[in-house]
């Protein structure tokens, strides 16, 4: 039997005091972590609350003399929704609501402490028909008396349009001004898909309909040049035409002027032509404002930027009528049934809403704000439907932004009266239906193969291992021609025209609002103040108040449902520029719907 004898030995004074030691570290260390991580807590906590606070809507106080500097700088959408996870991260993507660059310029106008406008120009991604909104906004202002003032050391060419009419446009010494004329791109596939084995099955309606051709041609086709080029000539001549009005130089010179490419042309230049007034730093632009708003020199400048002016209460009487004005905002893509990426239109959340407004009754007119390049047929029908509904219990009247051309015209066309800015883009009646044929690229390229069985002859149809047969291609344009009949129809109906009026204007193709109202797709020219006076006037009410719909999500519930989604969009747009709606529009192709209505290109103004 074996005994273990356990002998405990005597530890040394100088162990006992390091033991001591490393424990009080230890705890230090853990106590100051804690500190740490509380004070983060409440910085964190702090900060949310600040960013909470700012897009309450609490109330800006204006100080006297102050001057409303109007960043324009980053990009612009019909309503931006704050992005709180960019806010979080400490990202600024300078993506504006064109709701708010008018209502404060509206704001500015009205609050007499505000003394006048400063156009701060940067790089700035702007829609035609958006900036023509911004600029008329502008020129609104300028009959209140105020100053209008436009400062830059770049001004690209959508920003000095909007410059333009300002009282005095003033560059920096070493800078730069825009004004070259207009040029569109467009991106084709088809030797990529050749060279990776994909072949793209397409079937259209339309000469003009021409956002199929990126994946079936390698430039563009007659008909496609012949549209793209009226509209870009009609949108120019608008541009040409509101400069020459506001610096007093004639279409031909400004014509000149952009043939010789203004943007690589010395400072001087600019003076010299008209184009600009004064060469000038920022610190004298600064001195020339506090002698605008009569402020001494050693004193601060009050200024008032877009988020500033965003909770600037407007001068006006509250109503009592009781009566409400509906502005309904549409924006983006059309999905297709419950489907729509998070910056486009969801059908079935649309028709919702719109069933909402049309039961209502203090609701008495509504005005529907499209800006939509197009997307689903089925979609667009569903959309067309409600607002058919909507129409036989109060008048509707459509605004369109920058878009509202193929299903975005689908959606319009049944409104009782149509406002476009004479820059929109519109038309676009047509139909397409676009399905890959991958038989190269997984049998031949990858060495994938497949086999299967059927209980059906026509079971199988639409996979992309294989080629449609001349049955499956008679039974899909069979479907795109009852598409494109029931499109032309919707249109006619809500035109109070014959179905061949339609078809003579249809094919696809795309024009300018101005065009457009030529051709009695559009009633009148304007913008959205105009489509709010022309809905008051059919629903015959003085006293209204003007309420946008849907809601926009508050902080929390923003930061909670797709803040990730809206900041991994942000990202892509900063980092893509010009490539992100290319890539948006591929990156959708896997949930859209077999049949299309929609443009093949957006429109930007740099």
């Amino acid at each position: 039997m074996k005994i273990a004898i356990f002998v405990q030995k005597k530890i040394k004074p100088n162990t006992k005091q390091k033991m001591k030691d490393f424990l009080k570290y230890m705890l230090a260390a853990i106590v100051g972590v804690c500190i740490v991580g509380v004070v983060f807590t409440i910085i964190g906590i702090m900060s949310i609350a600040g960013m909470v606070a700012s897009s309450s809507g609490s109330e800006t106080k204006v100080s006297d003399n102050s001057v409303f500097i109007l960043n324009l700088s980053g990009s612009v959408e019909e309503r931006a929704q704050p992005n709180p996870l960019s806010q979080l991260m400490g990202d600024n993507f300078e993506t504006y609501g064109l709701n708010d660059i008018l209502s404060s310029i509206k704001k500015a106008k009205e609050n007499e402490k505000i003394k006048g406008i400063c156009l701060n120009a940067g790089v700035f991604a702007c829609s035609p028909a958006s900036l023509e909104e911004i600029r008329n906004a502008l020129k609104d202002f300028k009959e209140s008396g105020k100053f209008l003032v436009a400062y830059g050391g770049n001004y690209l060419q959508s920003t000095y349009y909007l410059a333009s009419v300002a009282d005095k446009v003033a560059i920096n010494p070493q800078g730069s001004l825009g004004w070259h004329g207009i040029a569109t791109q467009i991106y084709f596939l088809k030797d990529l898909y050749d060279k990776i084995g994909v072949e793209m099955q397409v079937f259209r309606v339309g000469t003009y309909k021409s956002a199929v051709e990126p994946y079936i041609a390698t430039q563009m086709s007659d008909a496609n040049r012949e549209q793209t080029q009226a509209f870009a000539n009609s949108i120019w001549n608008q541009m040409v035409a509101d400069v020459s009005a506001s610096r007093n130089i004639p279409a031909d010179s400004l014509n000149a002027l952009a043939d010789r490419n203004m943007d690589l042309q010395s400072t001087e230049t600019y003076i010299a032509t008209g184009l600009a007034d004064t060469l000038i730093y920022q610190d004298g632009m600064l001195a020339y404002l506090k002698q605008l708003t009569e402020t001494d020199e050693d004193d601060a400048l009050n200024k008032l930027y877009l988020e500033d002016m965003v909770n600037v209460q407007r001068n006006v009487p509250k109503d009592k009528s009781g009566n409400v004005l509906a502005v309904y905002y549409a924006a983006g893509t059309i999905g297709t049934g419950g489907f729509s990426t998070d910056e486009g239109i969801n059908p079935e959340k649309v028709t919702k809403d719109l069933r909402r407004l049309r039961e209502d009754e203090s609701i008495k007119a509504v005005v529907f704000r499209v800006n939509s390049p197009g997307g689903s047929a089925f979609g667009s029908e569903e959309i067309w439907r409600e607002i058919t509904l909507l129409k036989e219990k109060k008048p509707v009247i459509v605004s369109m932004g920058d878009y509202a051309a193929s299903g975005g015209y689908y959606i319009s066309c049944a409104a009782d009266w149509i406002v476009a800015q004479p820059t929109t883009l519109t038309g676009s009646i047509g139909i397409y239906g676009a399905i890959p044929n991958a038989d190269k690229l997984l049998n031949d390229k990858l060495g994938i193969h497949f086999d299967g069985v059927k209980t059906n002859k026509l079971a199988d149809f639409g996979v992309i291992n294989r080629p449609f047969n001349e049955e499956e291609k008679a039974l899909m344009q069979g479907m795109i021609n009852r598409g494109y009949e029931l499109f032309t129809q919707r249109c006619a109906d809500g035109r109070k025209m014959s179905v061949d009026e339609i078809k003579q204007i249809a094919e696809g193709r795309v024009w300018t609002g101005e065009m457009a109202k030529d051709l009695k797709l559009v009633d009148e020219l304007g913008g959205i103040d105009r489509a709010i006076e022309v809905a008051a006037e059919r629903a015959e009410i003085e006293d209204y108040t003007v309420m946008s719909y849907p809601k926009q999500e508050d902080f929390f519930t923003s930061l909670m449902s797709s803040g990730k989604e809206r900041y991994l969009s942000a990202r892509l747009k900063t980092e893509l520029g010009a490539l992100y709606e290319p890539f948006r529009y591929l990156q959708s192709i896997k949930e859209s719907d077999r049949i299309q209505a929609r443009l093949p290109f957006m429109l930007t103004i740099k």
